[in-house]
């Protein structure tokens, strides 16, 4: 009887025994197939640091491939504050190189953290900022290249690419409206430390970055030049508050050039005011055509036969009434007796009015709404204006005026190309 209790003891130990012992092997087995990746990330991420490479921001090339927008190579500070030994000296030679506080500086180089990029004084560095500190030799401090947005044109065009912040991220313009296909892919230099930050004597790993997009305009740089150089003329001579040109492919509805003044340097942006930086104003301002609105008056007018440009007269004496406003000519007493066709010809107001109300206000509203005008036409541009106003120098409360270029043009005049 004793040694029968012996017995069922003893098997009793070796099949809990058997029981741990798989539930070791299926732990280790789980451990070793299905978590492995997670708990061998989770490791590395102990011990393994990374020195962030910025990539390169995708170039703006015009229609023919010359450059708008590009990148230039400057050098960013970055410290890991876990390798300085003596962070007081450290502190006082890099504030003295870059001309900052120092106080500041020590926070930099003594914060709880395992990598600490220098922002913003440590930003865009010169390589003559860059040798003094690399001359230093101080462990723990690191020099990473870093690109910077150039525009080699600097004024030119500059409403229309926009400006980039220092951390290269689009901030107007074509670069702010395509900026997720100009943002490149940081890369980086892993490396490996021991728990108190030290760099352990083990190969780093380079992850290369990926580039941005490169983005084609229809833009026709030398066309941009040529109304750039005429609009600065236009200004020198008549001294306006502001002025713009834009230039389109009317078969296409392509934008070929648009300039507006007062413009801005893209390269230096903070030195301006927002409103400067922020009005593009081909896009922005509200302004009346003119003259050049007669034609949906006129196109109205034909298609629903109102007028016969041929047959029909009318009389301009040089001022016509409507509604309590005088509109007058642009010649002075008027041109007389014209058929239709010469109200055209002589671009007679008192004329265009007296065609305007040949067809009404609603249906003449109805060819302004199919036409398009009052609507936004969907540019790649932020900051489109839209709305309509009356032209009381023309055809008073029955022509109106469009607010914004081409309004109602269906088109996408600046396209993402590659």
């Amino acid at each position: 009887m004793f040694f029968s209790n012996i017995h069922e003891r003893i098997r009793f130990v070796f099949l809990i025994s058997v029981i741990i012992l798989i539930a070791i092997i299926i732990k280790v087995f789980y451990i070793q197939v299905f978590a492995y990746d997670k708990l061998s990330t989770l490791a590395e991420s102990l011990w393994s640091r990374e020195l962030p490479i910025k990539a390169d921001r995708g170039k703006i090339v015009d229609r023919n491939g010359e450059v708008l927008a590009t990148n230039i190579t400057t050098v960013s500070l970055v410290v890991v504050p876990g390798q300085i030994d003596d962070p007081e000296s450290v502190a006082k030679d890099l504030s003295d190189i870059l001309g900052t506080d120092y106080q500041d500086m020590l926070k930099h180089v003594t914060k709880s953290t395992s990598i600490e990029r220098v922002h913003p004084e440590g930003r865009g560095l010169d390589f003559e900022v860059a040798e003094k500190i690399d001359a230093l030799g101080y462990d723990g401090v690191y020099l990473l290249k870093e690109s910077k947005r150039y525009y080699p044109y600097e004024t030119v065009l500059s409403h229309v690419l926009g400006y980039v912040g220092i951390d290269n991220q689009g901030l107007s313009g074509l670069e702010l409206y395509y900026d997720e296909y100009l943002t490149g892919a940081d890369g980086a230099i892993k490396y490996f430390s021991d728990g108190k930050g030290n760099k352990l004597e083990l190969t780093e790993v380079y992850e290369a970055p990926t580039s941005g997009i490169t983005i084609e305009l229809t833009i026709d740089i030398n066309l941009q030049l040529a109304i750039e150089n005429e609009l600065d003329n236009a200004m020198s001579k008549y001294n306006p508050e502001q002025g713009l040109i834009l230039a389109m492919d009317p078969d296409t509805g392509e934008i070929l050039a648009m300039a507006s003044r007062p413009n801005f340097n893209s390269n230096n942006y903070q030195d301006y005011s927002t409103e400067i930086i922020n009005r593009n104003l081909p896009i922005w301002m509200t302004y009346e055509p003119g003259s050049t609105f007669k034609i949906i008056t006129l196109s109205a007018a034909l298609e629903e036969q109102t007028i016969n440009l041929f047959e029909d007269t009318f009389t301009d004496t040089g001022a016509i009434n409507v509604d309590g406003a005088t509109i007058h000519c642009w010649k002075s007493g008027g041109h007389g007796t014209q058929t239709m066709l010469e109200v055209v010809e002589n671009s007679c107001n008192p004329g265009f009015v007296k065609i305007g109300e040949t067809l009404g206000v609603e249906t003449l509203m109805s060819y302004i709404d199919a036409y398009g005008f009052g609507e936004k036409t969907g540019i790649d541009l932020n900051g489109e204006s839209k709305g309509i106003l009356f032209d009381v120098d023309e055809m008073g409360p029955v022509e109106l005026a469009t607010t914004s270029f081409g309004q109602g043009i269906s088109v996408t005049p600046i396209h993402l190309g590659v």
